[in-house]
């Protein structure tokens, strides 16, 4: 490997912490918590590993925030009460004893859930059925069902899911951050997504009425953690049931979303895309990396998407990234950081990983 990485290995200071590098596990949907939404012992070995690996930050799959609509997939964990609280504190124990950066993701499925203990139906901006099919390696089956309009009340009451399972986070886990997941097709993008929000209230029409769902979430976190806790969004176009989707107005659209989250004070903004690095819109234009770190000059800009390809992974931080966070390759190389400091081959992802459920395997757990 000649590939010069030493940017890779630069510290970085979000909101007055630390990060000893630019290397981050990205989140990825693991369903090995208990029925009940308890991370489990298997989940701290999986976590600390990445950690161990010398990874500087590490961020969580998505938890769910609330007893209501918010659970996504059976077998998710949650942050939606003390106990799954405090069933956290061994997994951010783990990632906080070699030196990483722990980061809490908090989300809401909405329309897209594909398994909830506490409701059998869905709520979503509309009455709109989403695109595409459930995911079979999270138990999915057939198509999403049409969601209920979510109300005014239920909206209020999944902001404040959002507020309380952060702060839960924070003062019970431990987690040194908060990411809100406003990306992949989950509820937050949904408000903003065009042809999923057809409402005619506040939180629909341009785009400008449909990003304010996730403003209004982030301040609500904001208020409930303080000033000094790290607070980010992760932000998307394509979705995990619409993969090819792009913003309908562009780059007008990246203005009005970027800047809107560093007007609200975001402290990073977690960007992914399928290939980080090609153009978001038009061929030839900026990525959707580039375009945050213009709207959000202030943020922290994560970058993800593909970019376990190293030479991709370098060149990320000289277009617009400020950190790189990897999936399929910390997959196959939860020790990557150490691999690279030691110039050592990389392992191949395999596909086998993720099926045929995508729960976390034992032979995952062997370094």
């Amino acid at each position: 490997m000649d590939i010069d990485t030493d940017a890779l290995f630069a510290p970085i200071v979000i909101n007055g912490h630390v990060a000893k590098n630019r290397l981050a596990v990205a989140p990825m949907t693991r369903i090995t918590a208990t029925e009940d939404g308890r991370a489990t012992e298997t989940m701290s070995r999986y976590y600390e590993r990445f950690a161990r690996g010398g990874f500087g930050t590490i961020i969580t799959e998505g938890i769910y925030t609330d007893q209501a609509f918010s659970q996504g997939y059976f077998h998710q964990p949650g942050m939606t009460d003390d106990i799954q609280a405090s069933a956290w504190k061994p997994v951010v124990n783990g990632i906080k004893a070699h030196g990483a950066f722990a980061i809490a993701q908090i989300m809401h499925a909405g329309a897209i859930s594909q398994g909830n203990r506490f409701r059998d139906g869905t709520v979503g901006p509309s009455a709109i059925q989403p695109k595409g099919k459930q995911m079979t390696f999270y138990r999915g089956r057939d198509r999403f069902v049409p969601p209920a309009a979510i109300t005014e009340e239920q909206i209020a009451d999944a902001i404040a899911g959002f507020a309380g399972s952060a702060a839960r986070a924070i003062e019970i886990a431990g987690f040194d951050a908060i990411e809100i997941h406003g990306a992949n097709g989950y509820l937050l993008d949904q408000f903003l997504t065009d042809y999923a929000n057809a409402r005619t209230d506040r939180w629909g029409g341009g785009t400008d009425n449909r990003v304010r769902l996730i403003l209004e979430t982030f301040k609500a976190v904001r208020a409930k953690v303080g000033a000094k806790v790290p607070v980010g969004i992760r932000i998307s176009q394509g979705k995990v049931n619409d993969y090819y989707h792009k913003w309908a107005d562009a780059e007008r659209d990246a203005e009005i979303i970027f800047g809107g989250l560093a007007d609200a004070g975001a402290d990073f903004i977690h960007v992914t895309e399928f290939e980080a690095w090609k153009p978001a819109f038009a061929e030839g234009g900026p990525s959707l990396m580039r375009l945050a770190k213009r709207y959000a000059p202030k943020a922290t800009i994560l970058a993800n998407g593909s970019l376990h390809n190293i030479e991709k992974a370098v060149a990320a931080l000289d277009d617009g990234a400020d950190i790189v966070t990897i999936a399929r390759g910390a997959l196959a190389n939860p020790d990557l950081p150490r691999r690279l400091s030691r110039r050592s081959a990389l392992n191949e992802f395999d596909p086998a990983i993720l099926g045929p459920i995508a729960d976390i395997k034992e032979t995952e757990l062997v370094m």
